[in-house]
């Protein structure tokens, strides 16, 4: 028991640990800690298996362990692509919005709103709490200013100070 303990249980810990660092990352945006973490303690059990027991050996094991996590990522993979994930928290959901057409940027035309940003003379506005790309004639507009709907020209709209 003392031999597993001190030789073979930091190699699996650190294997196990690093391939669920791995398994987490998947599932967050970026490559951030868990993803270096598990890479890190994926090496250093391939450091532990070749130092104790032989550089094959640790070799022979890294490759397992890639092997094993590739198959466990495919697994996923093939149930996220299937839907069976669509209900965790751990993924995220996308936002239903309505599509920009041009019969919606017409219903705009006559509402007055609010600038987010300065018009130069493009920016963007806030009409009817939704913030839309907005350009003016020409005319220089400052942040929260009121601007009313002058025209729309397919999907361009054109404001003038409200």
């Amino acid at each position: 028991m003392e031999h597993f303990m001190t030789t073979i249980f930091p190699i699996v810990l650190s294997f196990l640990a690093g391939t669920g660092l791995i398994i987490l990352e998947v599932f967050l945006p970026g490559f951030g800690l868990p993803g270096i973490s598990g890479v890190l303690l994926i090496g250093l059990g391939t450091w532990l298996t070749a130092t104790m027991y032989s550089v094959g050996t640790g070799i022979l094991v890294l490759m397992l362990v890639l092997i094993v996590l590739a198959a466990i990522l495919a697994i996923m993979f093939r149930f996220a692509s299937n839907g069976m994930f669509q209900d965790s928290p751990l993924f995220l959901k996308s936002r239903e919005s309505k599509p920009e057409t041009a019969e919606n940027k017409k219903s705009l035309l006559g509402k007055i709103g609010k600038t987010v940003t300065m018009l130069r003379p493009a920016g963007i506005a806030e009409i009817e709490n939704q913030r839309v790309d907005v350009v003016t004639d020409g005319d220089y507009i400052e942040p929260n200013v009121s601007v009313k709907v002058s025209r729309v020209d397919g999907n361009r709209i054109v404001v003038s100070r409200g």
